[in-house]
């Protein structure tokens, strides 16, 4: 009775573990969905594709009939930047991972302003940062804009060897503290920022539009600033108080 139950607990928690982890050690395993997060298709204009979706081309409404209904889009207002438009998915499934997903539209500012002056409503998010409800007419032309950035928000933890062994080594990495450090895929258009006290964060680009992701970055001051290839490493003191949302 006792092996009985000990086996149930093993069964029991390898069906618990087994979605959580991204199989790094075997890269040669079959992966018949092209929704991967490391499946990234590079185009010959210059653009890239991910998640069934092309940056650059594919506008806010194609990812609904990959993620469902369940969205919402609306401008957001980080204090001190420039406001964005955005779509946001709570819960995604990326293949067999799942995560949260934020789809930022690619358009200008001024168009921005109009849509924020028609809005129904502002509110404080949990932070300082404000997120404003589109009128519908705005909405529906919302979903009509193209995707400029994809961020993949994974609910399981990454960590190094997981990143190497499924995106490749890192052209370059940028490290602002002990916790946060940059993975930075140029020819991918992707920055995976490796969080060792919370989540990690995937960005994706066109890899034309890669300074659109590395400027923000080398704006501040980094601790550490390596190309592996190269072996050169630059170092700066960095402010520990711009280091708590990477």
């Amino acid at each position: 009775m006792t092996k009985l139950i000990a086996a149930c607990v093993i069964f029991v928690l390898a069906i618990v573990t087994i979605p959580l982890l991204w199989p790094g050690d075997d890269t040669t395993a079959p992966e018949a969905s092209p929704m991967l997060p490391w499946q990234i298709e590079i185009r010959e204009d210059g653009g890239s594709q991910v998640f069934g979706l092309q940056t650059g081309q594919s506008v806010l409404d194609d990812a609904r009939p990959l993620f469902g209904p369940d969205v919402e889009i609306a401008i957001v207002a980080p204090p001190g930047r420039p406001p964005l438009l955005e779509a946001y998915y709570e819960n995604v499934n990326a293949g067999f991972i799942t995560g949260r997903m934020i789809l930022t539209a690619d358009v200008d500012e001024d168009t921005i302003g109009e849509m924020r002056a028609r809005a129904l409503k502002e509110s404080y998010m949990e932070s300082v940062t404000r997120k404003v409800k589109l009128h519908p007419d705005d909405l529906a032309e919302a979903r009509r804009m193209p995707i400029r950035v994809i961020t993949f928000i994974p609910s399981a933890d990454l960590d190094e060897q997981v990143i190497v062994a499924r995106f490749g080594p890192p052209e370059r990495r940028i490290r602002f503290d002990d916790d946060t450090e940059h993975f930075l895929y140029p020819g991918l258009g992707l920055d995976i920022a490796l969080n060792r006290r919370g989540k990690e964060v995937l960005q994706y680009v066109a890899p034309a539009d890669f300074a659109l992701l590395l400027d923000p970055l080398l704006n501040r001051s980094p601790q550490s600033d390596v190309a592996p290839e190269s072996g050169t490493e630059t170092k700066s003191e960095s402010d520990p108080d711009q280091t708590k949302n990477d």
